[in-house]
């Protein structure tokens, strides 16, 4: 990240997000709004005076997962480029009432501007590479764990914050009461591989479940009992790790977590079928990690609809081949990189990331496009200018002209023949597969026949 950072040819914009998206393959507009911090970038320093001196703590729900807090004026993590606070306003003193000003007062290099406004920017690209992540599965969904009424029972994403050194424990893991567990449950598959969330697999949540019950094991030597489903130690060294794993005296109890219960003192039991035994067990333990699923953003509908793409019954984006073009998309030139396209490991995903930055390099070097033949046209004489083709076409490859008569775009038509379906007078075509060329085949074929 930090050469990233350093390149010359790379320019970093966070904090900032994509509003629209124009053009075609390698004449793509951008408009960009990148938020107000309320710090000057080119001024501030990074030396974190203005984080250390404000009064307000508000929890951090995204990087410390809900578990630690975070002051109003913040850095998202410690190693974040650029080394820039933001000050959050819906929590900040001085937005909320109009006092405090600390920050202002205490930062040396007065970098803090409370003036501070969104910025537009629009940036011509000629290919872009959508890698927006994923989220995680919220375990509330499925009231037979218990998510939310113990402080006790975390997701993995939030037992990785209690093993930092940079975590709220300093790196120690520890009950809600600052205790060392002496039993700890892993429940895998909390919300993948399940028809009432996801029917899919999260890929790697077994691997961080088994890295977690050995940190267990050698951080606090607790009893661990891990129950799962399959255990799917597909990469490389995987295998291998979770012989070494088996090894530490860990229980592993082949069948899901049926249930979490919060018994009255505080403990926890987990039920759930041991299907080597063929029978029903529980454990009392004093800490429930649960492995929960990944699933697409919140916002990925927007994101489809805002870059033209398309996507599976599982909510990922959807790449054009499956097998034989895994980084693009059904819209020329946007590509897909990571667990946005489907839930990967992070070889995986750095390997899709490197193939995706490899297409976009082999357009450039093209120097020119191909398109395919397979496109509508419109007879300007007979389109009446209604507009439906517009609201029809999936790739927003139809615009009014100057005439306010429906015109193609033949860079972002697909030949998919929607508009020429919707058209109510009849004015749109698809090159190669109009009425006259299907009759004609439809009779050839009768011929053949007789």
């Amino acid at each position: 990240m930090m050469d990233a950072g350093r390149h010359p040819n790379i320019t970093l914009l966070t904090y900032s997000e994509v509003e629209e998206i124009s053009g075609y393959v390698g004449n793509f507009t951008a408009r960009i709004r990148k938020r107000a911090r309320s710090v000057k970038e080119d001024v501030c320093t990074g030396c974190g005076m203005c984080q250390e001196k404000c009064p307000t703590k508000v929890i951090d729900t995204s990087f410390e997962a809900g578990i630690g807090k975070r002051k109003a004026i913040y850095t998202p993590f410690s190693q974040a480029i650029p080394n820039v606070p933001v000050i959050d306003r819906e929590h900040c003193l001085f937005f909320t009432k109009g006092r405090c000003k600390l920050c202002e007062k205490v930062c040396p290099t007065k970098a803090i501007d409370y003036a501070q406004e969104d910025q537009l920017l629009e940036v011509e690209v000629g290919a872009i590479v959508v890698a927006t992540g994923y989220a995680m599965w919220d375990p509330t969904q499925l009231p037979q764990y218990s998510y939310g009424l113990s402080p006790n029972i975390i997701t993995g994403l939030q037992f990785e914050r209690l093993t930092s050194a940079g975590g709220p424990t300093g790196g120690e893991i520890l009950t809600a009461d600052g205790k060392k567990p002496e039993r700890v449950a892993i429940i895998h598959c909390v919300g993948s591989r399940d028809h009432h969330a996801h029917e899919y697999c999260s890929r790697f949540c077994c691997m961080y479940s088994l890295k977690h019950a050995h940190q267990v094991r050698e951080k606090t030597g607790a009893e661990v009992y891990d129950f799962y489903m399959d255990m799917r130690a597909f990469g490389k060294a995987y295998e291998e790790f979770y012989e070494r794993v088996q090894e530490e005296r860990i229980t592993f109890v082949r069948g899901r977590g049926a249930e979490v219960e919060v018994l009255p003192d505080g403990k926890l039991r987990v039920k759930g079928e041991d299907a080597n035994l063929g029978r029903i067990v529980a454990a009392d333990v004093d800490m429930v990690i649960l492995a929960s699923a990944i699933e697409p953003q919140p916002d990925a509908d927007r994101v489809a609809a805002l870059f033209g793409l398309g996507r599976t019954p599982d909510g990922f984006f959807a790449e054009a081949h499956p097998k034989l073009r895994p980084v693009e998309t059904s819209t020329a030139g946007v590509f897909l990189a990571g667990t946005c396209q489907g839930p990967r490991d992070v070889p995986d995903t750095v390997a899709h990331a490197g193939a995706a930055a490899l297409e976009v390099v082999r357009l450039f070097n093209q120097g020119e496009v191909t398109i395919s033949p397979t496109v509508a046209v419109v007879d300007a004489a007979a389109c009446v200018g209604c507009g439906e083709c517009i609201l029809s076409c999936p790739y927003s490859a139809i615009a009014r002209n100057g005439d306010g008569k429906a015109e193609v775009n033949p860079a972002l038509c697909h030949g998919c023949g929607t508009c020429v379906a919707t058209c109510p007078a009849g004015a749109i075509t698809a090159l190669h597969f109009t009425d006259e060329e299907i009759v004609a085949q439809i009779d050839g074929l009768l011929a053949a026949m007789m």
